[in-house]
């Protein structure tokens, strides 16, 4: 992937993640669990984490 792409990517990636995690807390506030979401948060968290190193070494 070009810097363009990671970008792009890491721009749709963070969108997601403001979703999924509001969608999170609002299943929390009602008393509903919401482990599933937790843990597709943390899996979202580990490729941001990867994509900002790919680009990193880019630079």
């Amino acid at each position: 992937m070009n810097k363009q792409d990671l970008e792009a990517k890491l721009a749709e990636l963070k969108m997601t993640y403001s979703s999924v995690s509001a969608d999170a807390d609002k299943l929390a506030a009602s008393g509903t669990g919401a482990s599933h979401m937790e843990k597709q948060l943390e899996q979202m968290e580990r490729e941001i984490k990867t994509l900002r190193q790919q680009l990193r070494s880019l630079e």
